[in-house]
């Protein structure tokens, strides 16, 4: 039985399409859909039972769950502008220690979602390393202080304990996710409505629509999940990215390109954000290599041709026409 939280989310939604691929449908889906509109991601999934939140931690704590194979902890609160810190705390922090006490308990091989904010702006590099960590959100500091909490407790666990320090993911199953989407949905959901994608003018040294990040396909992070659900014993954080660094210019234009339309508008920088942005991002890769991790990334060229056929194909379906 695998235990799959956040499992009608974005990246949860895509583990549970693989694992059925797999012929694998002896899974529990844990979830929130206090936001309903994410069912949509589970129609036509096969698994065992769906367990709300809120319950869950009774269950385990409970012993109503028996054999459990590996749980993959993807469920969080992941609204970076979320200002309630008791409920960030609450939902990142504690209710991820509660299942991961639970795991290291029960030798139950572990698998959680952590998340590159923890660098901040990434002055000090893109390293799973403390010197490199300076979060300067709630949400980054929730993922931040867990990923501290596992590094004390490493020392206990017989089984597989691995943290995924995702980058910048992108693919389906993310409509839902609204400011929290991927810029490539973003710019996609403007260039359909407008013809036009907004990116940033510069400021300081970075010229217009000049920062970047490390985009990975949700094909990439499956399969990297998959790659430690079918690893032998590994433990540790590991960055969840390409390892290249791309400019949302490159972006827009390899969007627009696929789409066959649209034109780039720079507006101002917040002044909101000044020295509070992530200018650039590149996820370091040495541990991941050296855990054996060795497939090719999807490049950004056809990572956004896939995912625009299949939003193009998405529209069309629902009687779109505006596509």
């Amino acid at each position: 039985m695998y235990i799959l939280t956040g499992g009608a989310g974005f990246i949860g939604s895509n583990i549970l399409k693989a694992l059925n691929e797999r012929g694998v449908s002896d899974v529990i889906v844990v979830d929130n859909l206090t936001r309903n509109e994410k069912f949509k991601n589970i129609v036509g999934l096969h698994f065992n039972d769906y367990i709300d939140k809120t319950d869950f931690i009774n269950y385990i704590n409970e012993g109503k769950i028996k054999k459990i194979t590996a749980i993959i902890h993807h469920g969080a609160c992941s609204d970076t502008t979320e200002s309630n810190g008791k409920y960030m705390m609450d939902n990142n922090y504690s209710y991820s220690r509660n299942i991961a006490e639970y795991s290291i308990a029960h030798d139950i091989p572990f698998i959680y979602a952590s998340s590159a904010s923890v660098y901040g702006i990434g002055e000090s590099g893109f390293t799973e390393s403390f010197q490199c960590e300076a979060p300067i959100n709630i949400y980054a500091y929730s993922k931040y202080l867990f990923d501290q909490w596992v590094r004390k407790h490493l020392h206990e666990v017989s089984s597989t304990f691995v943290g995924l320090r995702y980058f910048n993911v992108y693919g389906p199953n993310e409509y839902h996710k609204g400011k929290m989407s991927s810029m490539v949905f973003q710019a996609y959901e403007q260039i359909k409505t407008a013809k036009k994608i907004k990116l940033f003018k510069g400021y300081g040294n970075i010229k217009d629509g000049e920062q970047s990040r490390d985009f990975i396909f949700i094909d990439d992070v499956v399969s990297i999940v998959m790659f430690f659900i079918d690893s032998p014993f590994r433990k540790g954080i590991f960055n969840i990215g390409t390892g290249k660094s791309r400019s949302f210019n490159e972006l827009a234009r390899i969007l627009i390109d696929c789409y066959g339309a649209g034109e780039i508008e720079y507006i101002p920088f917040p002044d909101e954000l000044k020295g509070k942005y992530q200018n650039y991002t590149q996820a370091e890769l040495g541990a991941l290599m050296s855990a054996g991790y060795d497939n090719k990334f999807t490049s950004l060229e056809y990572g956004i041709k896939k995912y625009v056929e299949i939003l193009i194909g998405e529209n069309k379906k629902n009687g779109n026409q505006n596509v």
